[in-house]
């Protein structure tokens, strides 16, 4: 399966196919940073990293409930699902190469079974048609959860802001989801001159960026 970049008007097209907007990502991911830089040392390791991802999704959320979308917190999966029933979104951090077409990407952390499940539905859902999978959509019926492809709105924070894209995993290599169908790359959120103070537990032993997610059983 080729990957397929969008990028400029044709990713903000795209975007706006899935019922997002470049808007909605920022406002999500600014506010939960905010939030997450109330930790501090005294925290537990970790806090503002697991506090930024569940409230970048309950950002989200809270944008899209009013039109409509759904969520599910299951296997501690936080997908929100559009008002269609076809397809769920989910915020996670990933490595370097977020936001840019010309490099790889892939998920900051090591999946566990829920993920590896995810990402082979979401394969499976690109090469075949629904009905041969013994999936039907009607009016009448509501799919799981578990039966929806789930695209993931990926993060990455440096000294100078956060990278952002929206992409749809086909494929992992070990535990790491890796490859692609989609990406969708959205504007960069910069930090200013104050991008050093904004930055969340930065590690400068840490190849793939800043600690900014953590590891829970199922995702």
């Amino acid at each position: 399966m080729e990957e397929v970049c969008h990028v400029g008007a044709q990713a903000i097209s795209r975007l706006t196919q899935l019922g997002l907007s470049t808007e909605m990502i920022h406002q999500a991911l600014e506010t939960a940073a905010a939030d997450a830089r109330t930790c501090t040392a005294l925290d537990a390791p970790g806090a503002a990293a697991s506090l930024f991802w569940s409230r970048s999704n309950r950002y989200m959320r809270e944008q899209l409930i009013p039109e409509d979308w759904k969520f599910s917190n299951r296997l501690t999966i936080l997908r929100t699902i559009h008002p269609s029933g076809t397809f769920a979104i989910t915020a996670m951090s990933a490595s370097k190469g977020v936001g840019d077409p010309d490099a790889p990407v892939r998920a900051k952390n090591p999946k566990g079974a829920a993920i590896a499940v995810l990402v082979e539905l979401n394969q499976q859902l690109g090469l075949f048609p629904l009905e041969d999978l013994g999936i039907t959509i009607s009016e009448e019926t509501e799919r799981n959860v578990d039966d929806l492809p789930t695209w993931f709105i990926l993060y990455r924070m440096d000294e100078t802001g956060i990278a952002v894209e929206v992409s749809l995993p086909v494929k992992m290599h070990g535990k790491y989801v890796d490859t692609w169908a989609e990406r969708i790359m959205v504007d960069t959120i910069p930090f200013g001159d104050g991008g050093a103070e904004f930055n969340i537990n930065t590690d400068d032993n840490d190849d793939q960026g800043p600690e900014f997610d953590v590891t829970y059983k199922g995702i």
